[in-house]
């Protein structure tokens, strides 16, 4: 048997040894300790001298020492305390009132919570189970249609690992060699707006149809109003705010209550701040908006422009001294041609010429290849350049005007909202702000600090564990029992992940040893694709892999060999491997490895089959497949946000 032969005989056996049910990282080591050692076969060679052990211990200190995957250990460990300190309860009670009359309102709190949690802990499984333990009953008692129900848990539950912070995405950075932030950046809007598909789809559907999930009796939608402010109501005003504005002006009658909550200035002061949160967040956006692309970007240039000019004195200086003679008669100069170096057409792919160095730079050409390099690097390229004119990328022209409509629509809700801010409003807003705003804010920090480049991904995940620390301490819903078992629970699924990485780069190398990836490569380039034709028959392998397979496997395993053709076809790696996001999402959702259904198998009543949750999930695959075309259509929506805080 060839080694081609070989290569792909060991690509069949490990999707063969994964559906049997084998340990993936495991298999895969094992797999290429096996097939690397046939590779690596010298008959002159003692057995234990064979390369492969070499092959192994290099893999596996290559991982160790990779600090790409240095913040999945924190990640995890914030999402398992979060879990673990049962700060889900009191958000699904306040977001369940704010949206209260909202069609399909359990369903539409649920997707809330499930895409807001998931991007707290990045835990598919834990948002899931979570979510299936709280809403999962109280939709299923108020009528809900079961495959209503199912589907909005298990579809909201996969969106963790989607949006920023993602195990998935720092895998693929590390697998791909790509960096964390700009995946982050590139994965931000795509996720949002699949989340906001699933719920035009659930509402949607309600609408057409509202027996699926009939309104909530009024009992469950009436809002319990605190004694002291139904006080302030008779007494000042029905609306909140100037209720709470007047009695900060003369407290007399309102410290004349006498029920069980004492009423003092501070108390009212404290109130009044709370009512004005909305007010205060929509304020800090824009000022924050605004000081990042007119004031922010100006500093953020300045040092640059520095450099440049000192670069480009000094490059003066030395050219005005070299100009003699003896600098014209040196060297050896480049021929007029059009483009410099040209590769020679192939038609079996690029492939390494027959020698042990290759192409060698002849001496005193490196002057000529800056001339010839290539139009992308042009603004390096004038860093030695003493006449290129230095320029600060100015404010984009649309955004003043995007601004000031911005903050007009901004205005409108805010009136329209305090226009209506009675004491109703008021408690639901304590309540959202009480549960709502500590996961909020630091979900904000932990993915302000990655994207603005004021941490690394590693610290910006160190944040985020000892803010989800400090959360569940201050709710008192933490002890040492439970920090023990997410503590187990990271080390566990850490040594998994890493455990994963070490076996894939194992895998892959034997893999490409043996020639399998450059005979796919070969096989895939005489096919004579367009780069429309390799990403839709890329996306669609990875897609049906998503069926029998994980993400883990798909990512460590089949990604890889995707990712050297991209730069044949001219594919962004960014666009590319944000799509494989996206479609991993049916990874979670695909029978008969659908993972979300067995977990929400495992936390349902006894009458909710696990063929009733799959029929719940099949229409989500299909809005994945429609964010996946709106994705290619407007590659804005992945590429603006990464080229707009990183550049290139």
């Amino acid at each position: 048997m060839s080694n081609a032969a070989l290569g792909m005989t060991m690509l069949a056996l490990i999707v063969v040894a994964i559906m049997l049910g084998f340990p993936t990282a495991f298999t895969l080591m094992g797999l290429g300790m096996v097939f690397g050692y046939v590779a690596f076969h010298d008959a002159s060679v003692p057995i234990m001298k064979n390369h492969i052990f070499d092959l192994m211990v290099q893999r596996c200190f290559g991982a160790m020492t990779n600090e790409t995957l240095l913040s999945i250990p924190l990640f995890v460990l914030m999402g398992y305390v979060m879990e673990r300190g049962a700060l889900v309860d009191k958000m699904f009670h306040a977001v369940q009132l704010a949206f209260r009359r909202v069609p399909g309102s359990l369903a539409v709190t649920t997707l809330i919570i499930c895409t807001f949690w998931g991007i707290a802990s990045g835990l598919v499984g834990a948002v899931v189970v979570l979510m299936g333990v709280i809403a999962m009953r109280p939709m299923l008692n108020a009528g809900y249609d079961v495959r209503l129900a199912s589907g909005v848990i298990t579809a909201g539950g996969t969106l963790g690992i989607l949006i920023p912070p993602s195990v998935m995405i720092i895998v693929y950075a590390a697998v791909a060699g790509q960096s964390i932030v700009k995946l982050y950046a590139a994965a931000m809007f795509p996720g949002f707006f699949l989340a906001f598909l699933y719920l035009v789809y659930v509402v949607g559907w309600v609408l057409i149809n509202p027996k699926i999930a009939p309104q909530l009796p009024k009992e469950q939608m009436v809002v319990p109003i605190p004694g002291w402010l139904s006080h302030l109501s008779q007494n000042y005003s029905p609306r909140t705010l100037p209720a709470l504005l007047k009695s900060l002006v003369s407290p007399a009658r309102a410290t004349a209550y006498q029920g069980e909550t004492r009423i003092t200035r501070g108390f009212l002061a404290s109130n009044f701040l709370r009512a004005l949160v909305p007010a205060i967040l929509a304020a800090a956006l824009l000022g924050l908006t605004w000081w990042y692309v007119v004031i922010h970007s100006q500093q953020k240039d300045a040092p640059v422009m520095a450099a440049t000019a000192q670069v480009a004195q000094k490059e003066a200086a030395g050219a005005a001294t070299a100009s003699g003679p003896a600098a014209d008669a040196g060297g050896v100069q480049e021929p007029p041609s059009s483009g410099g170096v040209q590769e020679p057409p192939a038609s079996g792919g690029v492939e390494e010429p027959p020698g042990a160095g290759g192409v060698q730079e002849p001496p005193g050409a490196a002057a000529s290849a800056a001339t010839a390099a290539p139009a992308a690097d042009a603004p390096l390229q004038q860093l030695g350049d003493p006449s290129a004119e230095i320029e600060v990328a100015p404010v984009p022209e649309a955004f003043y005007p995007g601004f000031a409509i911005a903050c007009a629509l901004m205005l409108a809700l805010l009136v329209w909202y305090y226009r209506k801010f009675d004491a109703e409003q008021f408690e639901i807003l304590r309540m959202l702000v009480t549960s709502v705003m500590p996961l909020a804010l630091l979900t904000i920090v932990v993915l302000a600090v990655i994207l603005f480049g004021i941490t690394t991904a590693t610290e910006s995940a160190a944040v985020g564990a000892a803010g989800a620390f400090l959360m569940a301490w201050q709710a008192k819903t933490l002890n040492l029992e439970r920090i023990k078992e997410a503590v187990y629970l990271t080390a566990k699924t850490t040594a998994m992940v890493c455990w994963l990485f070490v076996g894939s780069a194992l895998f892959s190398a034997v893999f490409a040893l043996l020639g399998g990836q450059g005979l796919v490569e070969r096989w895939v380039l005489s096919m004579n694709l367009s780069p429309l034709q390799f990403l839709l028959v890329s996306q669609a392998i990875i897609f049906i892999l998503g069926w029998p397979l994980e993400w883990t496997e798909i990512i460590v395993i089949f990604v890889p060999i995707f990712l050297p053709l991209l730069q044949h076809f001219q594919i962004d790696p960014i666009l590319w491997g944000t799509l494989v996001f996206v479609n991993l999402q049916a990874a979670f959702l695909s029978p008969p490895v659908a993972m979300s259904a067995f977990y929400l198998k495992g936390v349902s009543p006894p009458h909710v089959t696990i063929n009733q949750i799959f029929s719940g999930m099949m229409p989500y695959m299909l809005i994945v497949i429609l964010c996946m075309v709106f994705m290619y259509i407007w590659p804005g929506m992945t590429l603006w946000l990464p080229k707009y805080l990183y550049g290139g």
